[in-house]
């Protein structure tokens, strides 16, 4: 008998089995390590207009990265990190991620800890307050 979880949901096989994503190529999770470059890509991206344009601002650069996020996200499907990775941003039923999603999404990845909070199919908290999946193009 397979072990079970404390809330009583079987593991699933890989992650984003239980929402319907397939375990590899595209549609399926993106994993942590294609995420946390393309996240050091958005911030790499968001400090060099900060440092041409905002140097000494303390607030400028969570500002820079709060627009380009959101703005990309809605527009695109993900920051330039994400896009150049092929990774997207879709809600948890695989579709477009509108509009509202991915404030709640950078609002919460801006507070740092959601994102390092997990669940079972690496979704950072972030990702599962805003009903969101970062998944392969």
């Amino acid at each position: 008998m397979p072990p079970k979880r404390w809330s009583g949901a079987a593991p699933s096989e890989w992650p984003g089995e239980r929402l319907g994503f397939p375990e590899e190529g595209r549609g399926s999770v993106g994993r942590p390590g294609r995420r946390t470059i393309a996240l050091a890509i958005d911030f790499a991206v968001c400090f060099v207009i900060y440092a041409a344009f905002f140097f000494g601002n303390p607030w400028a650069s969570t500002i820079i990265f709060f627009v380009e996020q959101v703005v990309l996200i809605t527009l695109a499907g993900g920051g330039f990190g994400h896009l150049l990775l092929g990774l997207r941003v879709v809600k948890v039923d695989g579709t477009y991620a509108g509009w509202w999603r991915p404030i709640i999404r950078t609002f919460f990845l801006i507070l740092t800890v959601p994102a390092l909070i997990w669940d079972s199919d690496q979704r950072g908290l972030h990702d599962v307050f805003a009903g969101t999946v970062l998944v392969r193009r």
